[in-house]
């Protein structure tokens, strides 16, 4: 069991080196000198990585005013950038103030000049710049509630968007007359432009009265701030609906991270199984399913992967600590035991940006002994799970992933090793 958890984590450090942003950055990012200044302005879970790479790229007398927003776990001093730690998943006055001076920098940019912009996973939360009428205790009510109900990422966006000075576009509305350039690390499945830190340089479709709908949809309306209502049903200016001074480049994503993930277990000498991609759904619910497909998996060789990636959501029912990858790991033991998953087997599911929840767990990784090591601490796994407290019932039976901040993100891998 323990060679099979250590293959277990070279795969998953595999997917994670498939998106290292200071390297994609390198490989995207083509200087024109044409431009008077080049002002850099990175934001997410990548943005000291990326950050850095550009700086290394853009000679001293083009580089303009440059900022780095990352999370507080990523914070790390770059040369000749401003660097900021702010909160994520909720925001904070830290990334307010920050989202204040990432508007002044694109506002102050001249016809002549570049706006670089590094985005990474994370970025719609470290950024957090309210419209007037909302303040930001209200937009982080209303952001909490939104990862409490279960809601998918799009969902979340539809109704971020529409509270926001820089999401949906206006970003690179606020850049103009300079040119925008944004590199894009994509924590987003399907890497919808639109979507990822909730397109701030891209284009947006959505509208005031898809993002009522999501609140509505959600039960969730009557709970968020009467300002945020007001503000939606007021619906006083629209998001840009084209943009024609940016563009955007994406740079690296899930999907890349899991064919990496695939070379590795296939180096490792396994015969890897895709399973279902992109992986979303309720976690609990989904590590069932992926119990069930293994099971009924005609398997012809002895060393068997099942690999895939995404990003699963959580119904909060309990008052437990823990986050989708963990909630998924103590699933999959528990239906694995349920439906009789026969053999040796060892199945991680973790965040990329080794951060799962509010934490420091970057998921969980579990065999056929985990629950039996829980049980003799005097936990009972069923109960833990009905709690959302997952983290306390991995951290019994010894199997918390814990990768500590990766300085990426694109969303999360899972991998089951037979």
């Amino acid at each position: 069991m323990k060679v099979l958890r250590q293959h277990a984590n070279q795969i998953f450090q595999a997917g994670i080196a498939a998106a290292n942003p200071y390297e994609a950055v390198k490989k995207h990012f083509v200087l024109n000198e044409n431009f008077s200044k080049i002002h850099v302005i990175a934001f997410g879970k990548a943005a000291c990585a990326m950050a850095n790479a550009a700086q290394e790229l853009i000679p001293e007398n083009l580089l303009g005013k440059a900022i780095a927003v990352t999370n507080y776990e990523n914070v790390t001093q770059v040369k000749n950038v401003d660097v900021l730690g702010a909160s994520h998943p909720l925001p904070d006055l830290a990334g307010f103030e920050a989202a204040k001076r990432i508007a002044q920098i694109a506002k102050n940019a001249k016809a002549d000049e570049l706006v670089l912009v590094l985005i990474s996973g994370g970025g719609s939360a470290l950024v957090p710049f309210p419209v007037d009428s909302i303040t930001l205790e209200e937009k982080i009510a209303t952001t909490n509630l939104l990862l409490s109900c279960g809601a998918t990422i799009n969902e979340i966006n539809y109704v971020r968007k529409h509270l926001s000075q820089l999401k949906g576009g206006q970003l690179a509305k606020l850049c103009a007359p300079a040119s925008c350039q944004a590199l894009i690390l994509s924590d987003v499945l399907g890497d919808d432009l639109s979507v990822i830190a909730s397109g701030v340089t891209v284009a947006d479709e959505t509208t005031f009265a898809q993002a009522i709908t999501v609140l509505k949809n959600k039960n969730i309306w009557e709970l968020v701030p009467k300002a945020v209502q007001n503000h939606l049903e007021k619906a006083d200016f629209e998001t840009p609906k084209s943009l024609e001074n940016v563009e955007n480049t994406l740079i690296g994503s899930n999907l890349m991270s899991v064919e990496a993930a695939v070379k590795m277990a296939q180096s490792l000498d396994y015969q890897v199984i895709r399973h279902d991609y992109p992986l979303c759904g309720e976690a609990r619910e989904v590590a069932e399913e992926f119990v069930l497909t293994a099971k009924n998996t005609p398997l012809e060789n002895t060393k068997i992967a099942f690999i895939t990636g995404g990003e699963t959501t959580v119904t909060l029912r309990g008052n437990g600590k823990g986050g989708r990858n963990q909630e998924m790991a103590l699933a999959f033991a528990l239906a694995a035991q349920k439906h009789g998953l026969s053999g040796k087997w060892t199945f991680l599911s973790g965040g990329t940006d080794g951060i799962d929840g509010v934490n420091p767990a970057a998921g969980g990784c579990v065999d056929n002994g985990t629950l039996e090591r829980m049980k003799n601490t005097g936990a009972n796994p069923a109960q833990l799970l009905e709690n959302n407290d997952s983290y306390a019932a991995l951290k019994c039976s010894n199997d918390l992933l814990l990768t500590g901040a990766t300085g990426t993100n694109v969303a999360d891998l899972q991998i089951l090793l037979i």
